[in-house]
């Protein structure tokens, strides 16, 4: 799969874990350039060979095992692999992967591969920096018999500005992240993967039920998408005024990096002091840009991000477009792979309608889709209560190729759940 980006590069802070084993490149850089460094706080594993080794996305650049007490039964390693970056480019991105312990079934371990919710967009926010812990109950998924790979997204821990709600560069990330993890010294892992990812990961999956044509001998078997952004227009209206504002401030400055000013022209639809805020974007993480923009709220008139972003981007032809291209809203295309969309009914993040919309849209289309809502729960609180139940229902890939899964979720038996499910 190819799309086509622009983009802009960016330094940030961070702490890594102390690590078991020293970084081993697959092939050696140039002697002639020097690595790009890690950036400072980081470890050195984060350092950048110049020029990149040879091979297709999906490459391991260098891995290294990392000591990782939260995790049981299974082995950690951090991972430097190619990806697909602006204008078809390969860049360098890291990640983690947890490979169970003991030996593997014919085939090898199968693979879920995690894309991560919003943490932020700089290198500091990259969650293999804190380890397993980042990824929800890892030690279950291993052990269930599951390898699980997880990527950081390009930009966070390697160069530039990670690509905020850019669905085709994330999913890039986390597809090509499970063919580097094939290559991974005594490892054996299976072709067969499925896509969990929530929040923005969700929209993650989403875009990763396209597959990867550059990886054939991959194969998807289903996609959990949790709480997916979709029905764009309608959720800006949502968080304009919401507590969640500054994801737009996040949109609106990955956008610009990744697209270009011609293509995501910023002067259109932010003020001068909107765009001086933009810079808050790589030098920390969520709470951290979240408590930038409240502060410059604070000293406007209305106290609203209207005041910071008046234009609404929608009415902005370049804006509109880019902005439609990254909604699921817009797939035109069913494919075969079974979908299950899971959501908690007091979802404050993501209104539960949008969802609804979008599973009718793509029933409309054809998608083979599921969609479970679980009462009562919250944007995040809604992964604890639905685990076993997606676990159960990823388990079925695995084992089936039919998009008909009889299966009915239970919440694990809670009488307090309510579970509202719909299939096409």
């Amino acid at each position: 799969m190819r799309f086509h980006y622009s983009r802009l590069t960016a330094v940030a802070l961070g702490l890594g874990l102390l690590c078991a084993s020293a970084a081993v490149p697959v092939v050696a850089a140039s002697a002639a350039q020097p690595d790009i460094p890690a950036p400072p706080g980081l470890p050195s594993f984060y350092s950048v060979p110049q020029p990149l080794p040879g091979g297709p996305g999906g490459t391991l650049i260098k891995s290294e095992v990392v000591s990782d007490p939260n995790l049981v039964g299974a082995t950690l390693y951090r991972v430097l692999y190619k990806s697909t970056g602006p204008r078809n480019s390969l860049v360098p991105v890291t990640g983690m992967v947890a490979v169970p312990d003991g030996t593997p079934p014919a085939g090898g371990w199968p693979v879920i591969t995690w894309g991560h919710g919003t943490n932020g967009m700089a290198d500091i926010c990259a969650p293999s920096l804190a380890g397993s812990s980042q990824i929800p109950a890892v030690n279950q998924l291993v052990a269930a018999g599951y390898a699980v790979t997880a990527s950081d997204y390009q930009g966070e821990g390697t160069p530039g500005l990670m690509p905020y709600i850019v669905g085709a560069s994330a999913a890039e990330d986390t597809v090509n992240i499970v063919e580097a993890a094939r290559a991974l010294p005594s490892v054996a892992l299976s072709s067969s993967y499925v896509v969990w990812g929530h929040s923005e990961g969700g929209q993650t999956a989403m875009f990763s039920l396209y597959g990867h044509r550059d990886l054939p001998d991959l194969h998807l078997r289903g996609v959990v998408a949790g709480a997916p952004p979709s029905q764009f227009p309608f959720l800006y209206n949502f968080l304009v005024t919401s507590p969640f504002d500054y994801y737009l401030l996040m949109v609106a400055g990955s956008f610009h990096s990744y697209y270009g000013n011609l293509r995501a022209p910023l002067a259109k639809i932010i003020t001068p002091a909107g765009a001086a805020l933009v810079p808050a974007l790589d030098q920390g993480c969520s709470g951290y840009v979240k408590g930038v923009v409240d502060a410059a709220l604070a000293a406007t008139p209305h106290h609203s991000l209207a005041d910071l972003i008046p234009q609404n981007p929608f009415a902005v032809p370049e804006w509109a477009k880019i902005l439609s291209a990254n909604d699921p809203e817009s797939f035109t295309r069913k494919t075969s792979t079974p979908l299950l969309i899971i959501q908690g009914g007091n979802d404050e993040q993501i209104p539960v309608i949008s969802t609804q919309l979008l599973q009718t849209h793509l029933c409309h289309i054809g998608q083979p889709t599921k969609r479970w809502v679980y009462s009562g729960q919250s944007h995040a609180g809604v992964i604890a209560p639905s685990f076993a139940d997606m676990l159960h229902w990823i388990g079925d890939r695995f084992t089936t190729t039919s998009a008909v899964d009889p299966y009915v979720p239970t919440a694990g038996g809670n009488p307090t759940i309510t579970i509202a499910q719909t299939t096409c």
